[in-house]
């Protein structure tokens, strides 16, 4: 019998293929790329917006806060390796998922 899969188990997968692949392009310029970036929240001039980076092996999601009077600072930071990182998106937005997956094809066509 042939193994089935699910359509959420083949996105995982393809996306962690699709970032190994940018993780190393990465490797070679050295310039992050980056998968989304989100304002959280907006008052007058200041905001804080979370910012996602891929590095060399590794995502980096950042809560930053900045603008007006006010110094940039991070207010949260995770790290997670490249295949550790679509099970946790999934679980937070597939949205964001979908959206990280059609960048980085467009980015690899």
């Amino acid at each position: 019998m042939p193994k089935q899969i699910t359509l959420d188990g083949w996105l995982l997968s393809h996306f962690e293929v699709l970032l190994k692949k940018g993780s190393a392009h990465v490797a070679r310029t050295k310039t992050p790329i980056i998968l989304y970036r989100n304002i959280l929240e907006e008052e007058e001039d200041s905001y804080q917006e979370t910012v996602c980076a891929l590095t060399d092996g590794y995502v980096l999601v950042q809560v930053i806060t900045s603008g007006g009077g006010i110094v940039p600072s991070f207010q949260q930071q995770l790290v997670f390796p490249t295949d550790e990182f679509p099970g946790w998106l999934m679980r937070k937005s597939r949205d964001l998922l979908l959206h990280c997956v059609d960048l980085l094809e467009e980015q690899f066509k």
